[in-house]
C-alpha cells in the first residue's frame, strides 16, 4: 500500500495559491485544445496534484474554506439565476421532477446494494441517498452559454434542490436513528426550526436589501453586502440542521428580483465566483478521489461500477421520462440528465456521516470499500455530466438560433446616453442595459453637451471625468460603450446632432430636476429636443434604485398603436421588466391592451403583466393615490399633429407636478414617423457640420450683442 502520509512537494501558502491559480489559468486551455469541457480539467488537476496522484499539495485548510464557499457559491448563482416566474407556473413540473430524479436513483441503488453488493438495508439506504442526491458541477458551463433560464435548465436546478433536500432529511432521520433522540419530538422541533428559518429569511432578507440598495450605491459595499447575506443565510441553514447550500440557494432565491441580471452587481458577483471560488472548489474536489483503488482488484471495480451505472441509469430514467412527460424536446432531456447526475461534495458529506455512525463495536456503517466507491464514482459522475451538459448546451444553443427572431429585435439599436449629473448618471445608465437586446451586440453611446462659454474648458473636463466613470461601469458588464463631449451654443441641437452623427436608435435622458433655477417642467431644452426629433426619447426621475423597484404602471393614450413607434417602446418596458423580475401593469383603451398583451403573450411570457381600462386621461389624478414609493409610473405620451395626440397632454406638466412628484417617473416619447422619414430627414457629414458651424456662430454674435 502507498503511504500517504509523505509530507507534500509545496507546504508554503503562496507557492499553493500560486499553483492553484496556474491550474485555473491552463485547464481550460488545455481542455478547450482536446475539446473536453474544463470543468473536467480542474477536477482532474485536483487529481493529479493532490496526495493520491503527484502529491504536489496538500489538501489543507484553504481548500477546505474556498471549497465550501465555491460550493454555496453555485447554489447562491443557481437561485440568483432562476425565472422564479416561470417556476411559479411550472411548479407541478417541479415537483414531478424532483421527486422523479430522487426516488429513481434512490430505489434502484437500495435494490442493487442489497442483492447485489450484499450491504446491510442501513448501509444501501444510505448509499441510496448519495445516489438520490447531486451536485450543480456542471452549472458554470450553463453560465457560459447564457442558459440559466432555458426551461430545462430551471427544472434541473429546482428539482436538485428538492431531491437534495429530501436526501438530507432521509440521511438525518437515519443518523437519529441511531441516537437517543430519534423520537417524534425530535422531527416535530426540526421541521418547526426548519419553517421558521424559512419565514424569517423571507421576512428579513427583503427588508435588509431594500435598506442597503437604496441608501448605498457603492459597488464594493453593494457586493459585500450580498456576500454577508449568503453566508449568513447558509450558517442559519447549518444551524437548524440543514445543510448550508440550502441557505444559499435560498437566500439567492429571495435576492433574485433585488439584483438584475443586467447589472455591474451580478457582473461582480458572477466573475469572482467562476474565477476563484468555483475553481478551488472543483480542484478540491479531485484531490479527494484516489484513483489507485480502482487498481486493487476486480471486487472494487464491480462495486465502482455498480455504483455507477445504477445511480447514473436512475437520474437518466427520471430526465428522460420528465421532458417526455412535459413535452420537451431531445435536448432538453439531454440538459436535464447532464446536469443532475453528477455528485460532488454533498455526497463525501453524507458518506462522512455514515462513518461517524456505529453499527457495532469497531464496525461502522460505511465501510472502507464502500468509501472508496463513492469518491470514484464522484469522479465518473463529473465526467460525464459535464461532457453531456456540454453537448446538451451547444444544441439547445443551435436550436434556438434557428428560430425566428422575436419582433423588435431585428431592428437597428444604438441607445444614446445623454447625461450631465454625477449623481443621476449611473442610475441612467443602468436603465440602459436593461432595455438593450442582450442577444444582439448593440452599443451604447454616452454624450454630455457642455455649453460654449467661458466656463467651457472646466465643464468639458468635468463631463470628460463623468464618462470615463461610466465606461468603467459598462466594461464591468462587458458592455461596450461609446462616449462622446461635445461643445454648443444649444444643448438640444447638440444633441441632436450627436444622434445622427452617432446613428442612434433611441435617446435616454435625465428629467428636468432643478425647478428652483428653471420652474419649467421641461427645463430650458428638453421640449425643443422631442419637436425636433422625431426617435424615440426616453426622460427618466429616480427616486430610489431601479432594483428596488416592485411595479411598473404604464398609461398608454387612446390610438397609441397607430404610431410607428408603438412596439419599440413596448419591447423595450418588456425588457426592463423581465430584468427587474417585478410586475408590469398597463393602463388604456382594450383596443391598445389587446395588442399589448398579444405581443408580451408571444414574446415575454414569464413576465407578470396586468392590463387595466382607462376610459379617460382625466382618471389620472386617481391613480396616482394607486403609485407607491416603489413603482415606476410610465407615461407614453405624442407630439402635437400625430395620430394618438390629444388635447389633455397639454395638462400632462401640470398634472405630473402636482400629482405624481416624488414619484418614479418616466415619459415616452415614441418614434412617430418611421424610419423612412428619419431617413430623408438625416445630413450627410459635410453637411451637418456645415449647418452645425454656420448655426453656432450665429448664436454665438446673438449671444454677444446681448452683453
Amino acid at each position: 500500500m502507498p503511504n500517504y502520509d509523505i509530507q507534500p512537494l509545496i507546504t508554503s501558502p503562496t507557492l499553493i495559491f500560486c499553483v492553484v491559480l496556474l491550474i485555473i489559468l491552463f485547464a481550460p486551455i488545455i481542455m478547450g485544445k482536446l475539446r473536453i469541457p474544463h470543468i473536467i480539467g480542474m477536477v482532474l488537476a485536483g487529481v493529479l496534484v493532490g496526495q493520491y496522484g503527484l502529491n504536489i499539495l496538500e489538501r489543507d485548510s484553504s481548500f477546505e474554506l474556498f471549497g465550501k464557499v465555491g460550493l454555496l457559491y453555485i447554489m447562491f448563482l443557481a437561485g440568483l439565476e432562476m425565472d422564479l416566474e416561470s417556476v411559479k407556473r411550472n411548479s407541478s413540473r417541479f415537483l414531478t421532477f424532483g421527486l422523479l430524479t430522487c426516488l429513481v436513483p434512490l430505489a434502484l441503488t437500495f435494490v442493487m446494494s442489497a442483492w447485489l453488493l450484499d450491504y446491510s438495508p442501513t448501509a444501501s439506504f444510505l448509499l441510496g441517498c448519495i445516489m438520490a442526491s447531486n451536485t450543480l458541477v456542471a452549472y458554470p458551463i450553463i453560465s457560459r452559454y447564457g442558459l440559466q433560464r432555458d426551461p430545462s435548465v430551471m427544472l434541473s436546478v429546482g428539482s436538485s434542490m428538492l431531491s437534495l433536500f429530501m436526501a438530507l432529511l432521509m440521511l438525518a432521520a437515519l443518523a437519529a436513528s441511531y441516537g437517543e433522540d430519534a423520537g417524534v419530538t425530535f422531527w416535530l422541533l426540526f421541521i418547526l426550526k426548519f419553517i421558521l428559518f424559512l419565514a424569517l429569511s423571507i421576512w428579513l432578507i427583503p427588508i435588509l436589501a431594500r435598506y442597503f440598495l437604496r441608501r448605498y450605491s457603492d459597488a464594493i459595499m453593494q457586493f459585500i453586502f450580498v456576500l454577508a447575506v449568503m453566508f449568513l443565510s447558509a450558517a442559519a441553514s447549518e444551524v437548524i440542521g440543514v445543510e448550508g447550500i440550502v441557505g444559499a440557494f435560498t437566500s439567492g432565491l429571495i435576492l433574485n428580483r433585488y439584483i438584475p441580471h443586467v447589472s455591474p452587481l451580478m457582473n461582480r458577483i458572477e466573475f469572482t465566483g467562476n474565477a476563484i471560488f468555483i475553481p478551488y472548489f472543483l480542484i478540491g474536489v479531485g484531490m479527494l478521489i484516489n484513483v489507485r483503488t480502482l487498481f486493487q482488484g476486480p471486487h472494487m471495480l464491480w462495486i465502482v461500477s455498480l455504483i455507477v451505472f445504477f445511480g447514473t441509469f436512475g437520474k437518466a430514467v427520471a430526465a428522460y421520462l420528465s421532458s417526455l412527460l412535459f413535452r420537451l424536446p431531445k435536448s432538453a432531456g439531454h440538459m436535464m440528465f447532464g446536469l443532475t447526475c453528477a455528485h460532488a461534495a454533498g455526497a463525501i458529506a453524507m458518506v462522512m456521516v455514515g462513518m461517524r455512525l456505529e453499527v457495532s463495536p469497531g464496525h461502522y456503517l460505511v465501510s472502507d470499500e464502500m468509501l472508496n466507491g463513492v469518491v470514484i464514482m464522484i469522479l465518473i459522475t463529473c465526467i460525464i455530466s459535464t461532457l453531456i451538459t456540454e453537448h446538451a448546451a451547444q444544441q439547445i444553443v443551435i436550436a434556438n438560433r434557428e428560430q425566428p427572431t422575436a419582433d423588435g429585435q431585428q431592428e437597428h439599436e444604438k441607445i444614446l446616453l445623454c447625461v450631465k449629473y454625477p449623481d443621476i448618471a449611473p442610475q441612467l445608465l443602468e436603465l440602459a442595459m436593461m432595455m438593450r437586446s442582450r442577444t444582439h451586440d448593440s452599443g451604447l453611446v454616452a454624450l454630455n453637451v457642455v455649453y460654449d462659454d467661458d466656463k467651457s474648458a472646466q465643464n468639458r473636463q468635468r463631463g470628460l471625468q463623468l464618462l470615463e466613470q461610466l465606461q468603467q461601469r459598462a466594461s464591468a458588464s462587458d458592455i461596450s460603450m461609446q462616449t462622446q463631449v461635445r461643445l454648443s451654443t444649444n444643448i438640444a441641437n447638440g444633441i441632436k446632432h450627436a444622434f445622427r452623427e452617432t446613428g442612434g436608435s433611441e435617446i435616454i435622458m435625465g428629467m428636468h430636476v432643478h425647478t428652483e433655477v428653471n420652474p419649467k417642467f421641461w427645463g430650458d431644452f428638453i421640449q425643443s429636443l422631442y419637436n425636433g426629433l422625431n426617435r424615440q426619447i426616453v426622460l427618466t426621475r429616480f427616486v430610489q434604485p431601479l432594483n428596488t423597484l416592485r411595479r411598473i404602471q404604464v398609461v398608454v393614450p387612446s390610438r397609441a398603436e397607430f404610431e410607428p413607434g408603438f412596439y419599440r417602446w413596448l419591447e423595450r418596458l418588456g425588457r426592463m421588466a423581465a430584468n427587474l423580475d417585478c410586475r408590469i401593469q398597463f393602463h388604456g383603451r382594450n383596443e391598445s391592451l389587446d395588442l399589448i398583451r398579444q405581443y408580451l403573450d408571444s414574446h415575454y411570457a414569464t413576465i407578470r403583466a396586468e392590463y387595466t381600462y382607462m376610459a379617460h386621461w382625466n382618471e389620472l389624478p386617481t391613480l396616482a393615490e394607486t403609485i407607491q414609493t416603489d413603482h415606476m409610473f410610465v407615461v407614453i405620451t405624442a407630439r402635437k399633429g400625430t395620430i394618438s395626440y390629444k388635447n389633455a397632454l397639454d395638462r400632462l406638466p401640470n398634472e405630473l407636478m402636482q400629482h405624481f412628484s416624488g414619484k418614479n417617473l418616466m415619459i415616452i416619447f415614441p418614434d412617430q414617423y418611421g424610419e423612412a422619414k428619419e431617413e430623408s430627414m438625416t445630413f450627410t457629414s459635410a453637411q451637418h457640420q456645415e449647418e452645425s458651424s454656420i448655426y453656432d456662430t450665429i448664436l454665438r454674435w446673438i449671444s454677444r450683442i446681448k452683453n
